[in-house]
């Protein structure tokens, strides 16, 4: 399976700083606030499991000039889910309004709004809300554009840094339940390859009693090379040590893909699609009901598996 431009990326940005990443969940949610002279402003971020990053922004027109730059900030630190991004900013209640408008910016406004009118009749006239958003018309009362677009700039860092610690934690757990999954299933391997030689033996005994019940007394040479063909065919076709063998390799690549952190999501999904082909093929190799049982323990170990590997960036 080719890897993306993106995930080849990440992987040499990996190996060339030398530094182990963090294996992370797609699921967080982290807020900051910072108290301003004219209010409080705050950034929140939250986020579900998503195959690919989707973003998307809520806040007002004052910061939807920051949506690129916050857009470039975030999408460098996350590489999947459904994120959301929240920017509030609530005045303060005790806040001193002055007791007249600007007087000379409202003759401006004034006179352009009416010449605008002029010139389109049919254009709506300006609000009142929006004659008192006007910059400067308030004074000093009203807060500074650029201040507040400061100040979520280094909102946003503090996020994220809060955001990708909750998500690391919550990745670690993760890890926890999926290796405690793959020792179940190193456990399962263990327990069925010795019983392939004693179910061989099995079938060469029942063989040699009923070819002993149909033809007794026989000291043919020919009848036992039938059954000795026989015996080999069926091992042939219950032998699953490749199956086993194939398993255990894509564990240990599972157990590595863990231990290396990272944008590890889509490459675990991948294993388990392989982890169950094999049980899959164990499951129709059958020859005991103990193998039957086993390849269905397997299927659930791994399904248990990819469960908590959606939620893995």
């Amino acid at each position: 399976m080719k890897e993306s431009r993106q995930e080849m990326s990440s992987n040499s940005k990996q190996k060339n700083s030398g530094k182990k990443e963090e294996l992370r969940s797609m699921t967080g949610y982290a807020v900051e606030t910072a108290d301003l002279p004219h209010g409080q402003l705050s950034l929140e971020l939250r986020a579900v499991n998503s195959r690919f990053l989707d973003l998307t922004f809520r806040m007002g027109e004052d910061f939807r000039s920051l949506e690129p730059t916050l857009r470039t900030q975030i999408s460098d630190q996350i590489k999947r889910g459904k994120l959301e991004c929240r920017i509030n900013f609530n005045p303060r209640e005790d806040a001193a309004l002055p007791g007249t408008l600007n007087p000379s910016l409202l003759a401006q406004l004034q006179a352009l709004s009416g010449s605008a009118l002029d010139a389109f009749p049919n254009a709506q006239p300006l609000a009142v809300h929006e004659i008192l958003r006007w910059p400067g018309m308030l004074g000093d009362t009203a807060p500074d554009p650029q201040a507040l677009h400061a100040a979520a700039l280094t909102l946003i860092q503090a996020v994220l840094i809060q955001f990708n610690a909750s998500r690391a934690r919550e990745g670690d757990k993760l890890k926890a339940v999926i290796l405690e999954r793959v020792a179940g299933i190193r456990g399962h391997v263990e327990h069925i390859r010795p019983r392939t030689p004693e179910i061989i033996a099995n079938y060469r005994d029942k063989l040699s009693k009923r070819l002993e019940e149909l033809l007794p007394n026989s000291d043919n040479p020919l009848d036992r090379d039938r059954l000795n063909q026989e015996v080999v065919l069926f091992a042939q076709k219950i032998d699953i040590d490749e199956e086993l063998d194939r398993l255990l390799t894509h564990l240990d690549e599972v157990t590595r893909t863990l231990d290396a952190g990272g944008a590890a999501g889509k490459r675990l999904d991948f294993l388990m699609q392989e982890l169950n082909r094999e049980a899959n093929t164990l499951g129709s190799k059958s020859a005991s009901l103990d193998f039957t049982q086993t390849s269905v323990e397997l299927k659930v170990l791994i399904e248990q598996m990819r469960e908590q590997i959606q939620n893995i960036e």
